[in-house]
């Protein structure tokens, strides 16, 4: 079955950085787009970044951009979120998901908290 698992959450200091990563299983990872989501308390969830089959990232949301960078290693089933300039509002589940098939998988995912 399709499994996505993250690491690399943790507490971090405003300013520090944080690398997430999402190994998969259960589907040609190789073949499928790739996103980042995060869900802070009492929020809906949104969408951090994607990313293409050959790595291209797509899509970053504004609170991302110039911050974080999503990129992949197709060799080690393997998704990261580099998140570096982290701030206080970063603070957040964060998910790794593929649409495969007719619906959406997710992680359990990995919490990060921002805070001195």
């Amino acid at each position: 079955q399709i499994q996505l698992v993250e690491s690399g959450g943790g507490l971090v200091q405003p300013g520090g950085s944080l690398r997430l990563s999402c190994v998969v299983s259960g589907f040609a990872f190789s073949y499928r787009a790739m996103s980042w989501y995060r869900q802070a308390p009492g929020k809906e969830r949104e969408r951090v970044a994607g990313i293409t089959t050959d790595g291209l990232p797509t899509n970053y949301a504004d609170f991302a951009e110039g911050r974080f960078t999503i990129s992949r290693d197709n060799a080690k089933n393997t998704l990261y979120l580099q998140m570096d300039s982290l701030k206080p509002e970063d603070t957040a589940a964060y998910y790794c998901s593929v649409f495969h098939d007719i619906r959406r998988y997710w992680g359990q995912g990995t919490q990060v908290t921002v805070s001195s």
